[in-house]
């Protein structure tokens, strides 16, 4: 027979792993309990004020920031380690950042997609692109031919002509 005194710290370490896995924001992804991780997600608001707070501007060709419109640029669902990767590449490049797409409806799927919150669109720049091309390594063409350079932290920019099209797959050392 186990006692209560026994069972008491399995069920406290029982409910704090459920609460951190079902937490309001916190969603889980991943194939399997090992693989699973939990990812906070925000909102429009929060992210701008991340963006702000860092000098990041965004912009949008609609003008708008709708999810669920194409040429809008919306951040609502993203994730906070990809605004915190994009807070990261400003404080370490020191080049001005415009954002030109999020989480919005129009991009390719997949995992580590837009619509999931990991990726970002950065207008290009040439000082984006100097220090991308001098700090990065440079690991071959995309499917769709763009060019790719992959960040120490493993995070991936693509060159897509007129934009960087980055996942996060973390904050970048945040």
């Amino acid at each position: 027979m186990v006692s209560r005194m026994t069972l008491r710290p399995v069920l406290t370490a029982l409910a704090l792993v459920l609460g951190v896995l079902f937490a309001p924001g916190v969603g889980v992804l991943g194939s399997g309990a090992t693989q699973a991780h939990a990812v906070t997600k925000l909102t429009h608001a929060q992210a701008t004020a991340r963006f702000s707070s860092s000098g990041i501007t965004w912009s949008s060709s609609g003008g708008c920031s709708n999810r669920n419109v194409a040429t809008c640029t919306s951040f609502d669902q993203l994730n906070l380690a990809t605004a915190q990767g994009a807070q990261t590449l400003k404080s370490a490049t020191g080049c001005a950042l415009n954002i030109t797409g999020g989480t919005e409806t129009g991009h390719a799927g997949g995992t580590y997609s837009h619509w999931n919150g990991y990726k970002l669109d950065f207008g290009k720049s040439t000082c984006l692109t100097n220090y991308v091309h001098n700090v990065f390594t440079y690991i071959g063409v995309r499917g769709d031919g763009a060019p790719q350079y992959k960040a120490g932290s493993g995070n991936i920019y693509a060159d897509e002509g007129n934009h960087w099209d980055v996942t996060y797959y973390n904050c970048g050392g945040c």
